[in-house]
């Protein structure tokens, strides 16, 4: 054999060990086009945006916002086809980390629109809307005096601005929340969740199901969450809801979870619908398996 054979030979080889690398979208994507699905069943299947679900099946990894949460989107996509997303996971892993996306980290604005911080309490808007009442009374009042020259309208437009005022509800002491509560994270449907504390150690990290609750540890050094999906979690501070921790429009990350955080976000709303969620503790919930 001359050495022109020897060459062909081992191009061909190297040319099979190349074409032998399937990426982890390739074979989701072979996957799902063997099954006959199409890319809106999935996303409805999954919970995960069409726009993520493209790009985890093309590699384009940089238009995903984290490394947690790419492993944790391909992971649900595994198991919505079938596949051992144990495995899937730990390839997706080994993928991102050859291509240098493994500390990619997503971060959330410092402001958020949904701030409820930043919205004023029930109560003040009421107060408003009553004097607003009051005034166009008065003036009514005044004006229907102002007709009959005999009448004296300073009494009647007194009696009627303090009724009006009167009425407007005031802070109800009893839904004040206690600051030392605790601290409880429902899931309404299936999202990713970690929780971590102000030296990055790992609270809480797992995939919940509708119905899994967690309990943030009191004695937690600054807690706080990461997740891609805020609108579908349930907080509450010793049984007491509050404002949801965003509306989904964009991930959040480094959001503060202890009661002395939550309380500093929160506006006087009403209390929620209830959850239906399991029995309160601060035990993982056992779900598919811990990132």
């Amino acid at each position: 054999m001359d050495n022109r054979e020897q060459e062909e030979i081992e191009a061909a080889k190297a040319d099979e060990g190349q074409t032998a690398f399937q990426s982890v979208g390739a074979k989701l994507r072979a996957k799902r086009e063997a099954e006959g699905l199409s890319l809106n069943e999935i996303a409805n299947r999954t919970r995960v945006p069409i726009r993520h679900l493209e790009a985890i099946e093309t590699s384009e990894y940089s238009a995903l916002p984290g490394s947690t949460y790419t492993v944790g989107f391909t992971k649900s996509y595994a198991k919505a086809l079938g596949l051992d997303d144990v495995a899937i996971a730990a390839e997706m892993r080994g993928e991102l980390e050859q291509g240098g996306y493994q500390g990619m980290v997503a971060r959330a604005p410092a402001y958020e629109p949904t701030d409820p911080a930043r919205v004023p309490p029930r109560w003040l808007a009421w107060s408003a809307a009553g004097l607003a009442v009051a005034l166009v009374a008065a003036y009514f009042v005044w004006r229907s005096f102002a007709l009959s020259p005999d009448a004296t309208p300073t009494e009647s437009i007194k009696t009627v601005a303090e009724a009006s005022i009167k009425d407007q509800p005031k802070p109800d002491a009893a839904t004040a929340i206690d600051p030392a509560g605790e601290v409880v994270i429902a899931a309404r449907e299936a999202v990713w969740v970690k929780i971590y504390d102000a030296d990055n150690k790992r609270l809480y990290e797992q995939e919940m199901q509708p119905g899994d609750r967690f309990t943030v540890p009191a004695n937690a050094n600054n807690p706080m969450i990461v997740t891609g999906r805020p609108q579908v979690l349930e907080v509450t501070i010793g049984g007491k809801p509050v404002p949801a921790l965003g509306t989904g429009e964009r991930s959040i990350a480094d959001v503060g979870v202890s009661a002395a955080a939550l309380l500093a976000r929160k506006a006087n709303t009403s209390p929620a619908p209830a959850s239906g969620a399991k029995s309160a503790g601060s035990a993982v919930p056992p779900t598919s398996g811990t990132r």
